[in-house]
């Protein structure tokens, strides 16, 4: 496959990151739960109608109310974004960038699959005898694909560019890229990067129309492996770039910066990836091209490892060709689920939390490794967290419709030249 040149890119700090999933909210109990070799997931208790599955469903957000006045926003999407940014300081790491940087330079980026499509839904459940929304739902700010990155520009107060990306699983791994054009080509100072989903009724039975959830605990690379557990997440990320003068920021988030990115699009199957795994290469390899680094120079992959039959066997054959056995690599969805559009960030988060503190998360559920990956990935593969000397670590992010994202991160200081 010919690969187009790719322009090498400076290092964007990351100087603030948190995420909230099922494992519960904020980054310290995120990196307790992966020590631990107990999934967050617990038997559907979501939807209405039946369906056998394990979902990640985070706790308390029933209870989570918005500000007073924000009534206009009101869902259960907004709600998780609003949790999330008031973990690990995040908020006002954000708020303090706009007050430097002015609200007009400082962009937010944010990837969905879904929205608050969930608001959507329960309107219409609940039409009036007329057929209109029910007032209390009945605010177009809700019922619109770009809620989530009007909301996160409201409650921050910032007036930069606002896109909500919705590439699927990729959407908010693809922020990060987006932001680095953004401050490369000087049209921002910093960027509040992110990705909200929640779940809801089309997701879990629109997944389960199409063969791909299981009903027991995901088991990403194993042999039996026989789908999906859907999950709710939100995450976000504050990118600046690399300069002197920045002392005043929390030293163990300053320590990491956004090294590459690579993004492309398979254009195979609505929901399959190309067979030889086409797309997924050429993303990490333009990642590595943007970064300036050889393959053997990434010490950890957070693999995209959804645990359905077919994305495991490409992802695992396409990272053993690419990258060499002392590579460590695994997938942390069974601790998590699978968050759709916030996978991107939330996998993100983890692998910053695995530079940060020097350990690599294992593959839970994985206790037969499928013979199929070959020796070489098995021998790469992760399967119990341990404690390593990281430098440089990707996290990888791939979509239906073979939208495909990589991403590049390392420790300040550390990036290999």
């Amino acid at each position: 496959m010919d690969f187009s040149p790719v322009q090498a890119m400076n290092p964007v700090r990351v100087s603030a990151f948190t995420a909230t999933c099922a494992a519960g909210p904020g980054r310290a109990a995120l990196g307790a739960a992966l020590r631990r070799a107990d999934s967050a997931l617990r038997p559907n208790n979501f939807t209405g109608l039946p369906l056998p599955t394990f979902i990640g469903r985070v706790s308390g957000l029933e209870a989570q109310a918005l500000p007073p006045g924000w009534a206009h926003w009101e869902c259960r999407n907004n709600r998780l974004a609003w949790m999330a940014l008031n973990q690990d300081g995040f908020l006002a790491a954000a708020q303090t960038a706009i007050s430097r940087h002015g609200p007009a330079r400082v962009a937010v980026l944010m990837g969905t699959s879904t929205s608050s499509i969930g608001a959507s839904e329960e309107a219409y459940t609940r039409l009036s005898n007329d057929g209109q929304f029910p007032a209390d739902l009945s605010h177009p700010e809700v019922h619109s694909p770009h809620s989530l990155g009007a909301f996160v520009a409201h409650a921050l107060g910032a007036q930069g560019p606002c896109m909500t990306v919705a590439t699927a699983c990729s959407s908010s791994a693809k922020v990060f890229a987006q932001a680095e054009r953004l401050l490369r080509c000087g049209m921002v100072d910093a960027a509040i990067v992110g990705g909200v989903d929640s779940l809801c009724q089309s997701v879990l039975f629109g997944f389960k129309s199409l063969g791909l959830v299981s009903p027991q605990l995901c088991r990403p690379f194993d042999a039996d492996r026989d789908g999906i557990n859907l999950a709710e997440a939100g995450g976000f990320a504050l990118l600046e770039r690399t300069s002197p003068g920045h002392a005043h920021l929390d030293r163990a988030a300053s320590e990491l910066h956004l090294i590459g990115h690579g993004e492309s699009s398979d254009a195979h199957h609505m929901s399959a990836p190309h067979p030889q795994g086409l797309g997924a290469r050429q993303a990490m390899l333009q990642a590595l091209a943007r970064a300036r680094i050889t393959a053997g120079q990434v010490d950890y992959i957070n693999l995209h490892g959804t645990a359905t039959p077919r994305n495991d066997e490409v992802e695992a054959a396409v990272v053993a060709e690419v990258f060499p056995g002392t590579t460590r690599v695994g997938s942390t969805k069974g601790w998590t689920g699978h968050a759709l559009g916030a996978a991107g960030i939330l996998e993100a988060v983890i692998t910053l939390l695995a530079l940060q503190g020097q350990w690599i998360p294992g593959t839970l559920n994985c206790s037969r490794p499928d013979p199929l990956a070959g020796e070489r990935f098995q021998r790469m593969l992760q399967r119990e967290a341990a404690d390593a000397q990281l430098s440089v670590a990707m996290s990888n992010s791939f979509g239906f419709g073979g939208n495909n994202c990589a991403l590049l991160f390392a420790r300040a200081g550390q990036e290999p030249s």
